[in-house]
């Protein structure tokens, strides 16, 4: 545990969640709802600084002045950690991650971050986000995307999984009670693989790992390719700040049925073709009217 970046007692560790443009009710819903469960998680962790953006608040303007306060207040001891949430675009050059306003590119990550001092951990929960790799791509960063290119487009679930790996047991593979940025990865990139398969459907997400200052990042990360190691000592959870959700039953049965609505979601998007425009309009509205009370009830 002391080998991790958030271990030291005197650091502390800023955590950014922005829930970008959902497009559709359906995505507003489910960005908003995977941004509200991340600080649920992360609200006992110590040593912490959360803002979390949504909504009409989540612009270019606000991520960037949050992330020149965490310039101005981080040292280098620090940790500072991103998570985006939503849709992302790519034009053959750069990234761009889909907000109310002007869109923000991973020139304009990269550009904000590089004034930040502190250990960074971005995680790109979004399509086309493999295309920022080479930009954002640093020593003392840790970039992680759930796509491989900026070409796979489709909306992606790993956010999902990531989500997931703060909350269960299993992702913490050494048991030191410390989840790591590399452990986290490894958990959800399975999950997520393992979601398609299950399915019958073609992958059309790669989640990646990149923390050596290359321009491509790792499914596998390894000794080998060189990949993980930085990834392997930043803390992103200490599972001690999680005790309080683990125990409470209500809490654990109301996350349980919010991914089930989630993957009933996600099948009805996959049989639309097949459906009625009626029939499939009626029950993606059933079924959002049950994910915003089980949001509202995790919320209380």
């Amino acid at each position: 545990m002391a080998a991790a970046f958030a271990a030291a007692a005197h650091a502390e560790t800023f955590y950014l969640t922005v829930a970008g443009l959902g497009g559709e009710q359906e995505y507003e819903q489910r960005f908003t709802g995977w941004a509200k469960e991340l600080e649920m998680i992360l609200k006992g962790e110590p040593n912490a600084k959360m803002e979390t953006l949504m909504g009409p608040q989540a612009t270019r303007a606000n991520i960037q002045a949050r992330l020149a306060d965490f310039a101005r207040q981080a040292k280098a001891d620090d940790n500072v950690v991103l998570f985006f949430i939503g849709h992302g675009g790519f034009d053959e050059a750069d990234y761009k991650f889909n907000v109310p306003g002007p869109d923000v590119s991973a020139a304009d990550l990269a550009s904000w971050l590089d004034k930040i001092p502190a250990h960074q951990l971005v995680v790109l929960m979004t399509s086309c986000s493999g295309g920022s790799i080479a930009t954002l791509a640093k020593a003392k960063r840790v970039v992680i995307t759930a796509t491989k290119s900026g070409t796979e487009r489709n909306a992606p679930v790993f956010a999902r999984f990531w989500i997931e790996a703060l909350r269960d047991p299993a992702a913490d593979t050494d048991k030191n009670e410390v989840i790591t940025a590399l452990e986290a990865f490894r958990y959800a990139e399975a999950k997520t693989a393992k979601y398609y398969e299950e399915a019958k459907r073609l992958a059309t997400e790669h989640p990646l790992l990149e923390d050596a200052g290359k321009s491509e990042g790792e499914r596998n990360p390894s000794v080998e390719n060189g990949e993980g190691l930085t990834a392997g000592r930043f803390a992103v959870l200490h599972t001690g700040s999680a005790v309080a959700l683990a125990r409470d039953p209500e809490k654990q049965k109301l996350l349980k049925a919010k991914e089930d609505i989630e993957l009933k979601i996600d099948d009805l998007k996959y049989r639309k073709a097949s459906m009625s425009i009626e029939d499939y309009r009626k029950q993606l509205s059933q079924l959002l009217v049950e994910l915003a009370k089980t949001q509202e009830a995790l919320d209380k």
